[in-house]
């Protein structure tokens, strides 16, 4: 018997069938490197072996909010590159937004199926099956997976119910294999770091570094990012870390420079040893010399007792001096002796001082304007920039705004014992389509206001702060009339509620707090399609 007619029948030869085929679809991923080399073996196997023809893949792009097509059956690869749906956008958006499988038993009776096929007939769609499948990781629903068959027989609605059982289980082997390369890249991002400092010479000499149980370096960085530019960030930490030179750190106010102050002490051979942090900005300049280099007792009034400076507390570590271009030129004279002779005096006292400490500076100052205007020493400038390193601005690294909102959303739900499953697609528009001048702080800033905002889980586009959806701040004026704005969103309030009870127009209006008249009035005069919405594992189209 052949594994197409296996598939038609029940019982022990289906079920030889099945794990034959998954047993080959787990060789396949195993085979390959990359998870996207695999998809096209995948589906050419399961139009072999099990008759499901036109197979997509598709998997969330984080960038983007979107949703990928990796893999698709008869599809350019241009057409692929440009392939995407919206969360929400058709029976794949919806079924990625659910998280509910969908199967639609007659493709020639769908309109939407048949404007889509470009050299299939109606006669050629007939009897035709659609099945389409949620792909879940770690619980989060990260991709779908598509195909058709066509049925012959009797008991179709018990073969349906089997393929779409078996395309849950490949999706399942799908979700394992794009989890097991995520933790292969993540582990090898960090034996590469990890292997470059263990070469890199006297790196823990006089020292016992600090172990986990596996016997690696312990802990992780608190840094956040995957775009190219974070990537070349990366590399310079882990190239200037283990050395004891002079780090100037540049980027906007908010892009994340005191985090890698501590991941540049945290890699370094001081790490054993204390980092002080000294904002310059925060400390008034009558006694911020004090606060520094210390003072003896009767130095000036209020001085009643030695004081030791945070160079001579940071001795044998590192101090991080934060906005060091608001330092007088007062400071900065006595700054670069410290830095020239490596030694200091208390403020009223005629000892010196010796002192062992890494500096790293940061500003989010032009440090070169201020030289050339004057209101910063050369000198000094030189001193500190020994080794630069500029951290990019938020709306530079589109690519990790997703990222660090995921991350956000996480951290402040469990801060405020919420439970935050996802971020609406509006809220991803706006998050990846805003300028962020306060940069990874107000993301952060903002993301915490959403989470004790929300109400039902979810992260909505009306939970941010306004200024994310101003026309100033988008640089966008207003292209429609309130009635129409309200109208919209009364559209999109209905669709997502119908969308959540899967059609029923009863519950929906219960969840919204209105009559079944109102509702149904409402759907009418918005043109929505409720029974598009009748979705789930025993229903069929």
């Amino acid at each position: 018997m052949s594994f197409e007619n296996a598939f038609e029948q029940e019982g022990p030869d289906r079920e030889r069938a099945e794990l034959e085929l998954l047993f080959d679809i787990v060789r396949t991923f195993d085979k390959h490197v990359e998870l996207k080399a695999a998809l096209g073996p995948l589906l050419l196997l399961l139009e072999l072996r099990a008759d499901l023809t036109w197979g997509m893949v598709t998997l969330l792009d984080r960038s983007t909010g979107l949703l990928k097509i990796e893999e698709a059956y008869g599809l350019t690869p241009e057409e692929k590159a440009r392939g995407q749906y919206r969360l929400g956008e058709g029976l794949v958006g919806r079924v990625f937004e659910s998280g509910i499988s969908v199967t639609v038993p007659d493709l020639s009776k769908e309109t939407h199926f048949l404007n889509r096929a470009k050299t299939r007939t109606r006669e050629d769609m007939e009897g035709l099956t659609y099945y389409c499948v949620p792909i879940r990781s770690g619980g989060a629903v990260i991709g779908t997976l598509s195909a058709e068959r066509r049925i012959r027989g009797e008991n179709t609605e018990l073969q349906m119910s089997r393929d779409r059982a078996f395309l849950e289980k490949v999706s399942e082997i799908i979700a394992d294999s794009a989890k097991l390369r995520e933790r292969i890249m993540e582990e090898q991002f960090r034996f590469h770091r990890e292997g470059y400092l263990a070469g890199m010479p006297n790196l823990g000499k006089g020292r016992e570094q600090p172990k986990d149980q596996g016997g690696r370096i312990a802990g992780g960085s608190s840094i956040i990012g995957t775009s190219r530019l974070m990537r070349g960030v990366y590399e310079m930490i882990m190239q200037v870390a283990p050395s004891d030179a002079t780090v100037l750190i540049t980027g906007e106010s908010g892009t994340g420079k005191e985090l890698v102050a501590a991941e540049l002490h945290r890699l370094s051979r001081r790490s054993s040893s204390v980092l002080i942090k000294v904002n310059c900005a925060a400390l008034p300049e009558s006694i911020i010399e004090s606060e520094l280099f210390g003072h003896e007792k009767g130095a000036f009034t209020g001085a009643l007792a030695q004081r030791k400076g945070r160079f001579e507390l940071a001795q044998g570590g590192t101090l991080f001096l934060d906005e060091i271009g608001e330092l007088s030129p007062q400071i900065q004279v006595k700054l670069l002796r410290v830095l020239q002779e490596r030694e200091l005096e208390r403020v009223g006292g005629s000892g010196v001082i010796k002192v062992d400490v890494r500096l790293i500076a940061a500003t989010n100052r032009n440090l070169e304007s201020e030289v050339r205007s004057g209101r910063f020493r050369e000198d000094l400038y030189y001193r500190l920039n020994v080794f630069p390193l500029h951290i990019p601005p938020l709306r530079e690294r589109k690519s990790d705004i997703m990222l660090l909102a995921d991350h956000f959303a996480e951290k402040y739900a469990e801060k405020n014992n919420k439970l935050i499953k996802r971020i609406s697609s509006p809220a991803i528009e706006l998050l990846t389509s805003y300028s962020w001048p306060g940069n990874v702080r107000e993301l952060e800033n903002c993301i915490e206001r959403a989470v004790i905002l929300s109400t039902d889980r979810v992260i909505h586009s009306y939970n941010l702060p306004p200024s994310l959806q101003s026309p100033a701040s988008t640089h966008t004026g207003p292209t429609t009339t309130l009635e129409a704005a309200l109208s919209r969103l009364e559209k999109e309030l209905i669709v997502e509620a119908l969308a959540i009870n899967c059609g029923n127009m009863a519950a929906a209006a219960r969840q919204l707090g209105i009559t079944d008249r109102q509702i149904g009035l409402r759907v009418h005069h918005y043109g929505i399609n409720w029974k598009s919405f009748r979705i789930g594992k025993a229903t069929y189209w």
